[in-house]
């Protein structure tokens, strides 16, 4: 869809969502999404758009800035994906016969295997590989960590958070986003650790940043590359 104010338009895509309240989300290339309640009518939507607009524009011009007019990724021989900070490339091979599709990491190659050459069979094989990948390596480092602390994780949960890549609520309980495992490991570290001083405490006081920067006294720079690199987390 497409709206015009100010003498300039936009595309957009409109999606109803059992939610209470709109909301403009903004991917790494600069496309733009409006997600309303399914009782919104888009007129509503548009009105909200233009309350957003500055924004919206200041936003995808960022965004396409970021990524240097990236396009978007091919699900094909010879594309890359970060896995552990590094570009690698995925190699296709169908196969009918197989019973789900399914990734190999081998060497610097990524190994997808398919019942056919689909891009959305392709995506979803690798967000499973990346969202087991990242279990391991999350509860590695936590274990890794847990000598510097008392308390330890009642629960630790991988999902697909768009906002955070991690939490720690009040009873202990650790989620951490799947796309840490396109991080490098020592970014990864700074993630879990940052997390796991939020067992400690739950909020970014003083206290709270002394003690990640006893256990990582680095995490500044390590807290830099999400900033600078995370638009490249991508699948």
């Amino acid at each position: 869809m497409t709206h015009t104010f100010a003498d300039e338009t936009i595309e957009f895509e409109l999606n109803y969502k059992k939610r209470k309240s709109m909301g403009i989300y903004i991917d790494v290339y600069g496309n733009v999404e409006v997600r309303v309640p399914k009782e919104a009518s888009e007129e509503s939507a548009r009105k909200f758009i233009e309350q957003k607009w500055d924004w919206i524009q200041q936003k995808t011009k960022e965004m396409k800035e970021r990524t240097g007019g990236q396009t978007q990724k091919k699900y094909d021989h010879g594309e890359k994906f970060l896995y552990l900070g590094k570009s690698i490339q995925i190699q296709i091979f169908e196969d009918i016969n197989i019973k789900q599709d399914y990734v190999v990491l081998e060497t610097n190659i990524l190994n997808i295997y398919v019942k056919q050459h689909e891009d959305e069979r392709i995506k979803q094989a690798l967000k499973r590989f990346y969202y087991q990948q990242c279990k391991a390596l999350v509860e590695g480092r936590i274990q890794s960590y847990q000598r510097n602390f008392k308390q330890k994780p009642r629960s630790i949960r991988i999902a697909d958070n768009k906002s955070n890549w991690g939490t720690c609520d009040s009873k202990l309980q650790l989620t951490f986003n799947w796309k840490l495992a396109m991080a490098p490991l020592e970014v990864i570290d700074y993630v879990v650790v940052h997390e796991m001083c939020h067992m400690v405490h739950l909020n970014h006081d003083r206290s709270f940043w002394r003690l990640v920067g006893k256990i990582l006294p680095d995490y500044e720079q390590r807290q830099n590359w999400l900033a600078v690199s995370s638009w490249k987390m991508i699948v």
